[in-house]
């Protein structure tokens, strides 16, 4: 069961949220994935036994190996604890229900977070070691291989999804065109000055000296009637002379012994003494309009650098550059299940259905972020069909949506466990979204599952599947963008919580994000309207605050649908 009938409240933060910062001991990433793979061995404490009283990083991982390398703008990390070899949680095996989370709803004054009792999940984050009651397992214990496995903070769980790729797909040299959207593989490098001649800026005369200066025809042409002048794709081959003057177009080649050019509207031409002459208001400065030779760039000068993105400006530059062709990593292959016996294709709602709103809105969006993909395909919800289909993929990306909690039709984890993949992100302390996972099926080749919630598949799109595919790309990592926020947000105390924004002008503060409503798990009218996505700290924050924006794979307010003749009384809810 998929949609917005499955809550990404399904799946919890846990008893505790691994440090970021790795207080533990060891590296904090590593720390991150050993928690994801399995129980942890606690750290030492000073005094206690022998060693050096504090836990390396191979104890802190209790045996979940990795291995690090090289990888695109960070270091890449491989998960070596496949689901095989995992101990199965009871999530996994959908024996018992894992730990809810507070539901996300929308803002003050009916935001659960602005002022409410304390719920269970505060009581569960509030105690480091909660009692185990009964029979079940305790979380705290890291001996009990049963323990539930904590969700990741939502940077590291970013952090993993970039450093899933060891090496981006081989490059491949293609035409021009075909290399439009792909990152390049080796730096651009000018194959011939820019411009390769001086050339003409404007529409004039190309004067030699000071003037007033003679109009003769060129060489070569009848006397009587205008002179055409030196035309663009024309080379001359006469030299001016001092005092001499010739007409010439935008972007024609300079002749020889040219000083300057004079445009045409600030020159006038007088007869004189059976010829003509040209004259200007004032005197011509050397070189005035006229752009010399390697101007932009000489022969061997660097003009981008490896994996810079190809634009529609880049194949401009390349080209004016000399180049034909150029060599770029391919875009990712991505293909994507939508997973739901209760989604319909078409239509209205009805004896409870309803209408599958993430099959039309995942492909265009992976589209945007330079992904080759084929329409969504849906999948009931059938174990079976869910392993064929993953089997028989080759993409590089595969992508689910719904099935990853620990439902009777929640079927990935189990499918997950039979193909043998390795689990790299197992749940993540963000709201929307909990129980999105990032798995390795086999080398080179992924799969993100996404919850079945509309807005909580966005947040795991922008969470684990944006990051894996621009690394899959080689594309950099964009520097983090901070805006203000233009009113405060409330936050539960422990997960990230990613709410979508408009930008809007403050006399104050300039650009800032404002908090969109209808922001729940199943909403998609504030994605709708949205510019971006701000990733709101554990706790909440003010007015002011700046905020890291995660921006939507289009141009701002491009979403919303804004033109000069649309209404404007909408109210702060959003409306009429």
């Amino acid at each position: 069961m998929t949609g917005g009938q499955r809550d990404d409240t399904a799946r919890g933060a846990a008893a505790a949220t691994p440090d970021e910062e790795g207080s533990h001991g060891g590296d904090p990433f590593d720390d991150a994935l050993a928690l994801v793979n399995g129980p942890r061995r606690p750290p030492e404490r000073p005094g206690a036994g022998a060693g050096t009283g504090s836990a390396t990083g191979a104890e802190a991982r209790s045996g979940a190996e990795a291995r690090t390398g090289p990888g695109t703008g960070s270091e890449a990390a491989t998960v070596r604890m496949s689901y095989t070899a995992r101990a199965a949680t009871p999530g996994d095996a959908g024996d018992t229900p894992r730990m809810s989370s507070t539901p996300d709803v929308p803002f003050a004054p009916d935001d659960p977070f602005a002022s409410r009792a304390p719920s269970p999940s505060d009581a569960r984050h509030a105690s480091d070691t909660p009692a185990p009651t009964g029979n079940r397992p305790d979380p705290t214990d890291p001996t009990d291989a049963t323990a539930p496995t904590p969700a990741l903070p939502w940077h590291t769980a970013r952090d993993i999804a970039r450093r899933a790729v060891t090496e981006p797909p081989a490059p491949r040299t293609s035409a021009l065109a075909a290399a439009l959207g792909r990152t390049l593989a080796a730096p651009l490098t000018a194959l011939t000055d820019l411009p390769s001649f001086d050339t003409s800026a404007m529409d004039g005369w190309a004067v030699a000296g000071p003037g007033p200066w003679r109009l003769d025809h060129p060489t070569g042409t009848p006397e009587s009637g205008p002179a055409t002048g030196i035309l663009a794709g024309h080379a001359p081959t006469e030299v001016l002379l001092d005092g001499q003057a010739i007409a010439i177009a935008t972007g024609a080649r300079v002749p020889s012994g040219a000083t300057a050019v004079l445009r045409s509207e600030h020159g006038e031409v007088r007869a004189s003494g059976g010829g003509r002459r040209l004259y200007a208001p004032r005197p011509v400065p050397p070189g005035q309009d006229i752009r010399p030779r390697g101007q932009e760039c000489r022969r061997g000068d660097q003009l981008l650098p490896a994996g810079a993105l190809v634009t529609p400006a880049v194949l401009g530059l390349a080209a004016a550059a000399g180049y034909d062709e150029l060599t770029a990593h391919p875009r990712p292959r991505a293909e994507v299940f939508v997973l739901g016996d209760e989604l319909l294709a078409s239509g209205l709602p009805e004896e409870g259905r309803i209408r599958d709103a993430l099959g039309p809105m995942l492909a265009p969006w992976l589209h945007a972020l330079g992904v080759e993909t084929a329409p969504a395909r849906p999948l009931a919800d059938d174990a079976g069909a869910l392993y064929e289909a993953l089997a028989a993929s080759t993409a590089d990306v595969v992508i689910t949506t719904g099935g990853t909690a620990s439902g009777p039709v929640d079927h990935v984890h189990p499918t997950l466990r039979r193909l043998g993949a390795e689990v790299l992100v197992d749940g993540v302390a963000v709201r929307p979204g909990h129980p999105m996972l990032l798995a390795r099926l086999a080398p080179g080749r992924h799969l993100v599952g996404l919850p079945g919630n509309p807005l909580a598949a966005v947040s795991g799109l922008c969470t684990l599947a944006e990051p894996l595919l621009s690394a899959l790309a080689a594309r950099r990592p964009a520097p983090p963008y901070r805006v203000p926020l233009a009113a405060p947000v409330h936050g539960p105390p422990r997960d990230t919580r990613l709410v979508p924004v408009a930008y809007r002008d403050d006399e104050r503060y300039g650009l800032m994000a404002a908090p969109l409503h209808f922001h729940g798990p199943a909403m998609l009218r504030g994605i709708a309207a949205a510019d971006a996505l701000a990733v709101v700290p554990p706790g909440g924050a003010q007015r002011g605050d700046e905020l890291e924006l995660l921006e939507l794979p289009w141009p701002a307010g491009w979403s919303a649908g804004w033109t000069p003749e649309a209404p404007t009384d909408w109210n702060a809810s959003g409306e009429r």
